[in-house]
């Protein structure tokens, strides 16, 4: 089968690559997937580059340990013997990162539980770009921002995979937002339903005067200290993720403010797929849809990162496997 390679570190356009390996036989409570279609994550990102310098205590000291690739859609090719959640011929969508990862291939086996049945109202590029943006979003905003009707919103990030998303799950509460991403992506932002748009490059959200109920930041590239001036006396601000660093900050800081602030600065610990049935509800109520950028081949697959990395893609980038597109 064809599988997407990275063995060392660099820029990956150079250092990723495609290569034939052995289809992977199933374990007991495994089940093998033919995959349809991928997507692009900043794990991606981060892997190929072993940067943050921090982050090969987990991917490795000297060279990926890792495969690429954590979300999928497809169909169960075969089943180990303990395996009793799907049959064969299953359509199946998820987040994988709790059980493995390697979804940048034709086929994959993993733990049964790393997967739920795909709605037949979904196709494959949409199953595939909405576990890992999807969960981001509805436990962010929901779980741990505890969105309310009719709130002032702000999304860092707007025009990717989460924001997008993020914006939709906040208009099902009338809530007003705010998107901030590159001056490219704000035309398209606007047609989605963001109220107001900012460039970055040209507005700092902390130092615009601005107050919101609740942020939602995709980037936490800012002073931990600094998101406090932008959120209402009894606001919310929670990342999903940035320059560890900064996170590390934002924990601290998020342990501090509480002493002498009704302001409160979070940092969300993704659940794999918890949520995802919900929002794939949504999907088939056209309450929410995805913004997809693609879908692209396999073989673009440095590429593809590279641009993820340059924070150009509009919406979720997605990988087709062979280009399918039809609905199962």
């Amino acid at each position: 089968m064809k599988a997407i390679k990275c063995e060392s570190y660099g820029p990956p356009e150079k250092v990723v690559r495609i290569t034939e390996v052995a289809i992977p036989s199933p374990k007991d409570n495994e089940v093998l997937i033919k995959i349809h279609a991928t997507t692009v994550n900043d794990y991606d990102w981060s892997l190929v580059r072993g940067k943050p310098y921090l982050y090969r205590i987990f991917f490795g000291l000297f060279k990926p340990k890792h495969g690429l690739g954590m979300e999928l859609s497809g169909t169960v090719a075969a089943l180990g013997a303990k395996a009793t959640k799907f049959k064969i011929g299953d359509a199946v969508m998820g987040d994988t990162a709790d059980f493995g990862f390697g979804t940048f291939a034709e086929y994959i086996s993993i733990n049964e539980n790393a997967v739920i049945q795909k709605p037949q109202t979904l196709s494959f590029e949409e199953a595939a770009a909405i576990p890992h943006a999807s969960c981001l979003s509805l436990q962010a905003l929901r779980d741990i921002g505890e969105i309310k009707e009719g709130q002032k919103i702000l999304i860092n990030g707007g025009g990717g995979g989460v924001g997008t998303i993020g914006l939709q799950i906040a208009k099902l509460y009338n809530c007003e937002v705010t998107g901030v991403d590159s001056q490219e992506k704000l035309a398209m932002m606007t047609s989605l339903g963001f109220d107001h748009v900012l460039d970055y490059r040209k507005v700092n959200f902390t130092k615009a005067g601005e107050r919101y109920h609740l942020i939602l930041d995709c980037r936490s590239n800012k002073a931990s200290l600094s998101y406090l001036k932008a959120l209402n006396p009894t606001g919310r601000y929670v990342s999903i993720g940035g320059k560890p660093f900064n996170l590390i900050g934002l924990l601290l800081w998020g342990k501090l403010v509480p002493l002498f602030s009704s302001k409160r600065l979070k940092i969300l610990a993704l659940k794999s797929n918890i949520g995802l049935e919900y929002i794939c509800d949504l999907i088939a109520q056209q309450k929410i849809k995805c913004q997809i950028d693609g879908p692209y081949p396999l073989e673009d697959a440095g590429r593809l990162i590279q641009y993820f990395g340059e924070g150009k893609h509009k919406g979720k980038i997605v990988i087709g496997i062979k280009a399918l597109s039809h609905k199962k």
